[in-house]
């Protein structure tokens, strides 16, 4: 590999912050128009693009100034400036907001290759060293200009990035595969129990192929004849994750889901990235997950429902977190799927002001309504398949990034060549 060479940022690229305060206000903001990126849609393998902002086309052309075009980098400028995104051709034209800072290269660089060096260790490290600010850190054009980089020759720097591209974009490939998996599975539950066209015993759809509803009073709605009700701790047992003192020293060793794990996923709880800790073994066997349990979140997210897949040994969940351990395994999915359809409304009755909780009182309550066994069943057949592929890619994903991982601070400082 070719020998590295010390540069400043500003050799390289060209900074720039968003606009201020007074030239895009959040009124500002329309219904239809160009997504605008702010901190919070920052993820470390591309845009999280749920609830973006969107621009008019008088303000974009009024701001064209601050607008994206693939190989750029977007940084936070305030708070965690340490986190970056790549910009790739599916942004291109989009903007970026005040609370953001664009770095936009010239020739002497690939923007992909410098954005993998960004997410090195030590280099997250050093930003968060030289941002001003007491209580808040942030960045400034001026102190990202003199960023100190070592880099090989561009020729290096366009295959290193090739090699790690091509395992994030898998990964992705992955993600949307994942994504029209859930939509699938979605559609079907929808079209069971939410439309109740579920297969009559003729195979045709119930309730459009007239299908007797009945009036539940509890529901304050029909439901087909011969479905029960009940409420959701006569189905199963709902308990509190564990509070604990880190410094306090233990004996067994356990990887614990935080209320992060469940916000950094749609459906199942990746074993990728959960925290190790150790605690005292008499502590650790109350608050063991199984396959019978769904875990929702008290907090953060309230009302969050997700599943766990081929969990690892010695596995628990934090105390911000409800484990809702179903009493019959064969309703697990069509409970998970409910429990989904429920997560807003249980946000909304929840108590709170700043931070929202969702308690145990409160899911206590809920009344679903209940197929027969044997329906839940040929539902399982469906989604079962399905399940398990989701899961595939997501250990698929798991491999990808931990080779990743592995293999980018040793491209990055030449212990690793790329032929």
């Amino acid at each position: 590999m070719s020998e590295m060479r010390k540069c400043l940022l500003k050799e390289i690229a060209y900074s720039q912050t968003g606009p201020f305060g007074s030239q895009l206000h959040e009124y500002d903001y329309v219904a239809k128009g160009t997504p605008i990126v702010t901190v919070e849609h920052l993820g470390e393998t591309g845009f999280i693009k749920k609830n973006l902002p969107l621009v008019s086309d008088k303000d974009k052309a009024r701001l064209i100034k601050y607008t994206l075009k693939e190989g750029d980098i977007v940084f936070s400028r305030v708070g965690s400036i340490d986190r970056c995104t790549y910009v790739t051709k599916n942004e291109e034209g989009w903007m970026f907001s005040g609370r953001c800072l664009r770095v936009r290269f010239n020739d002497k660089a690939n923007g992909k290759y410098v954005s993998y060096y960004f997410r090195l260790k030590y280099f997250k490290e050093m930003m968060l060293n030289i941002s001003v600010g007491a209580t808040m850190p942030s960045l400034n054009t001026d102190l990202m200009d003199n960023i100190p980089l070592f880099l090989p020759e561009l020729q290096t720097q366009q295959k290193v990035a090739a090699v790690l591209s091509a395992l994030d974009s898998k990964i992705e490939l992955n993600n949307r595969i994942n994504t029209e998996l859930e939509s699938m599975a979605k559609t079907l539950y929808d079209y069971w129990f939410v439309q109740f066209n579920f297969p009559d015993k003729n195979g045709k759809p119930y309730k459009s192929s007239g299908g007797k509803m009945v009036w539940n009073e509890e529901l304050k709605r029909k439901i087909p004849e011969g479905w029960g009700v009940k409420k959701l701790e006569i189905l199963g047992e709902f308990k509190n994750g564990i509070n604990y003192d880190p410094s306090l020293k233990g004996d067994t060793k356990v990887k614990i889901i935080n209320v992060r794990n469940i916000s950094s996923s749609s459906w199942f709880i990746s074993q990728y990235d959960l925290d190790e800790i150790i605690l005292e073994g008499k502590n650790v066997k109350n608050y063991l997950v199984t396959n019978k349990d769904i875990l929702i979140a008290r907090s953060g997210i309230p009302g969050a429902s997700r599943l766990i897949y081929e969990y690892e040994q010695n596995t628990i969940y934090c105390g911000f977190i409800i484990r809702y351990q179903v009493y019959d395994i064969s309703y697990k999915n069509y409970l998970f799927f409910s429990l989904k359809d429920l997560e807003r409304s249980t946000t909304s009755k929840s108590a709170g002001t700043i931070m929202q909780n969702v308690n145990q009182d409160t899911l206590k309550r809920l009344h679903l309504a209940i197929p027969n066994e044997t329906l839940v069943l040929n539902f399982n057949k469906f989604i079962s398949p399905i399940f398990q592929c989701l899961n595939e890619n997501q250990k698929e994903n798991q491999t990808l990034s931990s080779l990743r991982d592995w293999l980018l601070p040793m491209l990055m400082n030449g212990q690793v060549k790329v032929e």
